[in-house]
């Protein structure tokens, strides 16, 4: 579905009238309207939705499910960030046609994957909304993925219900997608920051047959860190990596066979293949990936102290 563009303007055509005044940019999916009727933008921040609902520092993510006149309905899980920082707002009041929320940004970055063949859940809506001297908030809704499982769910679940051969060659296949993406991230210098194996989505119905290919069939989610960068590329690629071997820890049905088997096809394809040397950028993900452990021991330490 091609996505609408609306833009509110700011009341006036200056830096001065943008910094006091207030302002909303938003996009929206031709569909949504139908669903969230007339007005949507200005009641999107205020709307009380208690599905599946989590709040954390300024912010919320919920399940969303809305209905059209006619019956339709359509599951969305909307992210609101209520409190963002007042630079950001600056800069939007400076340079009003860029994406300075945490909303917007992640629509663009959605998009971006769409544009270069990686599976992604459909964007619905996204804005920015500006107020007087710097106040920012924002919003991003995204289809739910129905039918669909994070990864650290699926495999185990396909451990259980598939025999010890199908179970094998299910995983293989799985490997070499999962390895196919992250490479596709990594060749074009952009990288996820948000690498952990929950953030890959598989369907339910393929944990209980071994698909012929997995190619295109796995989703990711959760891009609002993404990013590309020129300088120290090799540091933001063994994050990804290590992040994403940190995630397998304790997984059942993942082994160190697995590891090496996504290391190998994830390397075979990699877009330097002489500095810096092989081994060493694996010693590096392993490294991280035990600093990864260690902190994560830390933080569950002192929350059950606390409790």
């Amino acid at each position: 579905m091609t996505p609408l563009l609306t833009y509110e303007p700011p009341l006036i055509h200056t830096f001065f009238g943008r910094l006091v005044g207030t302002s909303r940019r938003v996009h929206a999916a031709a569909d949504f309207v139908e669903y969230a009727g007339d007005r949507w933008a200005e009641r999107i921040m205020s709307e009380v939705i208690r599905d599946q609902f989590h709040e954390k520092q300024g912010r919320t993510i919920s399940r969303w499910t809305l209905t059209a006149d006619d019956g339709r309905t359509l599951t969305v899980y909307l992210k609101r960030h209520y409190v963002l920082p007042r630079v950001n707002g600056l800069l939007a009041a400076m340079f009003p046609r860029h994406a300075w929320s945490t909303g917007l940004q992640e629509w663009e970055h959605l998009e971006w994957a769409k544009s270069v063949g990686i599976p992604v859940p459909r964007p619905i809506a996204a804005g920015e909304l500006r107020g007087p001297w710097g106040q920012l908030q924002s919003f991003l809704a995204v289809e739910e993925l129905t039918g669909m499982l994070p990864l650290h769910e699926a495999i185990p679940l396909a451990a259980e219900r598939l025999s010890a051969s199908d179970f094998a060659r299910w995983k293989s296949r799985l490997v070499v997608e999962i390895a196919q993406l992250a490479r596709e991230l990594h060749r074009r210098r952009t990288f996820h920051k948000d690498c952990y194996l929950c953030h890959f989505y598989l369907l339910r119905s393929d944990c209980l047959r071994v698909p012929e290919t997995f190619r295109l069939q796995i989703a990711m989610i959760d891009f609002h860190r993404l990013a590309r960068h020129r300088i120290g590329v090799r540091w933001y690629q063994v994050k990804d990596l290590a992040q994403l071997l940190f995630s397998t820890v304790g997984v059942d049905g993942i082994t160190d066979r697995d590891r090496l088997r996504f290391w190998k096809h994830y390397r075979d394809g990699d877009w330097t293949d002489s500095t810096p040397p092989r081994g060493w950028i694996r010693h590096a993900i392993e490294r991280k990936c035990r600093l990864y452990d260690r902190h994560n021991r830390r933080k569950q330490a002192r929350t059950a102290s606390k409790s």
